[in-house]
């Protein structure tokens, strides 16, 4: 079957702004299900709740909500839908150059110049930056366009100035390609997201992209900076995560529905990438979702 391709999504400013502001209560952002990219720089707050997110190459599970940086046109799916049980979810989208091409160049602003940059890989915020920001981004819904304009600002600058993120694609993932490498990627993406149930042959994903498999690996590791192989893997620990913390089920059967075939390698693979057990994980976990 044939890959659909990451949308480019189109975006509108709201009403009287130079920036989108969106805020979407529980359970109607449809589409949370779709890998998709946009020349807009993205920050989104999900209020509570837990779910898998991919951006790029980089695949997690968060709880207790999320606070997320995205640079452009780096690829993403939404992070809420019907059982990830956050309140709501607010997105601010907004252009390199809302602000005039130089604007981000004068020595007052500095500081967030270098966190748009980092935003290139993604960025998540976590402890009170991301209480405060989520709470201040959630107060814009009732504001001005000029009051939501200095809000903005605002949270950029105190953005930059946190010491409490992570960098999401800090093995050197970047998604500054030409147009046929970004399209690429993304149905490479696409395939694995559908199909990581399933055994997934590296051949079979390298004629999707028209590359003899030895190029497509090699292509791939120069992108992502990981194997093919690696990437599945955590996609599958990721999906594995989520079932552990979210479902009444057997680790045994957590380790099939995520597309493993042999449980030693599965709780192998597991206790490396998490630190932990998937029983110690699933103990960890249980008062999140309770």
């Amino acid at each position: 079957m044939k890959p659909i391709a990451p949308a480019l999504e189109i975006i509108s400013n709201s009403y009287g702004s130079s920036f989108t502001y969106t805020k979407h209560a529980h359970k109607t952002n449809s589409k949370s299900h779709l890998l998709h990219y946009h020349p807009e720089i993205e920050i989104v707050f999900v209020n509570g709740g837990a779910g898998k997110r991919q951006i790029g190459s980089h695949i997690s599970y968060y709880t207790n909500g999320s606070l997320i940086l995205i640079g452009s046109n780096l690829p993403h799916c939404g992070f809420t839908n019907e059982k990830t049980g956050n309140k709501d979810e607010t997105v601010i989208h907004f252009k390199p150059d809302f602000l005039g091409n130089d604007f981000f160049n004068i020595p007052e602003m500095k500081k967030i110049q270098k966190l748009l940059e980092q935003a290139k890989a993604g960025i998540a915020f976590g402890g009170e930056t991301k209480k405060l920001i989520g709470t201040r981004m959630e107060l814009m819904e009732n504001k001005s366009p000029f009051e939501r304009f200095l809000t903005l600002l605002g949270i950029l600058k105190d953005l930059a100035s946190s010491e409490e993120y992570t960098i999401l694609n800090a093995d050197g993932f970047l998604m500054e390609m030409q147009v046929p490498d970004n399209d690429r990627m993304n149905i490479v993406f696409s395939y694995v997201k559908d199909h990581f149930q399933e055994p997934i042959s590296v051949d079979e994903v390298s004629s999707l992209v028209s590359m003899t498999t030895s190029s497509f690996c090699r292509y791939f590791k120069k992108i992502s900076n990981k194997t093919f192989t690696e990437f599945v893997n955590e996609y599958r620990l990721v999906h594995a995560s989520k079932l552990l913390a979210e479902k009444p089920i057997s680790i045994n059967e957590v380790c099939y529905e995520s597309g493993f075939n042999n449980f030693s390698h599965f709780s192998k693979s597991f206790k490396q990438y998490t630190g932990k057990s998937a029983s110690e994980y699933r103990q960890e976990h249980r008062a999140t979702i309770m």
